[in-house]
């Protein structure tokens, strides 16, 4: 996804990673000792009326071409609705990632927030969601598997055949650490530092090659504030020579958050089937529900 209002904000993947074959980050960051993040849920403020406005800057085109431009963007939480029988909170956002204006919808209860799409949204996306985003209580030096999936339809034809290609895609959550970081808005110290990977293989419909899709973002939490600042490139092969790389930050320069009031039940559980907690398997499942998403 160009990035989406929230799904910036909790490190949501959408998008394009340079090195699909690369070691699988999961299997290396199963750190000895962890340290756990107290109230992690008060570095994702939701509360209807928070307002961020962000500067940013976005470079594009092929590898041999680069297009750089800058742009702005206001969120604002604007209320909840209800999505198949589940309360979810809206974020507006007037131009992320310079991509024009978007919706976008997610949920939080006592294991984290789960992100169940946007409008518009993508054919892609469609098939993904939910799927979660953060894990509370957040522990530093861990990962998560959002989703592993093979045989989707990508929703274009990229190689003009008459038939969309279908993709297989691979998303991953890491919280790296705290760091302290300077943007218009000031300085946040101990802010947290999270990686969001997300890998997709393209399968050409009219021949057998396969088109590779990598993406990494990086973003900094402010305890009481939100995301401060992101860092995303995308690059993804091309069928003809070149390929296509894009690079987005946005940094905050104002904000209004108001005092947190308990947007969630600590003692709700999550929806049946959208999380799994197995220590030997982290893959995150789809909501069973008599209608689906």
């Amino acid at each position: 996804m160009p990035p989406n209002s929230f799904a910036v904000r909790c490190i949501a993947v959408s998008g394009l990673l340079l090195g699909f074959g690369s070691v699988d980050p999961l299997d290396s960051l199963h750190a000895e000792e962890t340290a756990t993040i107290a109230h992690s849920e008060e570095y994702f403020p939701d509360e209807v009326g928070n307002r961020w406005t962000y500067r940013g800057q976005i470079s594009e085109g092929p590898l041999q071409t680069i297009d750089h431009k800058v742009f702005s963007n206001v969120s604002s939480v604007t209320g909840t609705k209800s999505i198949k029988g589940l309360k979810v909170t809206v974020f507006h956002d007037t131009n992320p990632g310079n991509h024009g204006p978007s919706d976008s919808f997610y949920r939080r209860d006592v294991v984290g927030i789960v992100y169940y799409g946007s409008e518009p949204g993508t054919p892609l996306e469609k098939q993904l969601i939910p799927y979660q985003i953060i894990r509370f209580p957040m522990k530093l030096g861990t990962s998560f598997q959002q989703f592993d999936r093979v045989g989707l339809d990508f929703g274009t034809d990229m190689d003009r055949d008459g038939t969309n290609e279908k993709a297989d895609v691979r998303g991953y959550v890491t919280v790296v650490g705290l760091e302290s970081i300077t943007v218009p808005a000031g300085t946040f110290k101990e802010a947290v530092k999270v990686e969001a990977h997300m890998t997709m293989r393209i399968h050409l419909s009219g021949t057998d090659k396969v088109a590779t899709g990598t993406d990494i973002m990086m973003a900094w939490f402010a305890k009481g504030v939100g995301l401060i600042k992101y860092v995303e490139r995308q690059e993804i092969s091309s069928v003809q020579d070149r390929g296509v790389v894009t690079e987005i930050t946005e940094e905050l320069e104002s904000y209004e958050v108001k005092p947190a009031q308990t947007s969630f039940d600590w003692r709700e559980a999550p929806p049946q089937g959208i999380f799994a907690d197995d220590a030997g398997d982290h893959e995150l499942h789809q909501i069973v529900l008599t209608s689906r998403l």
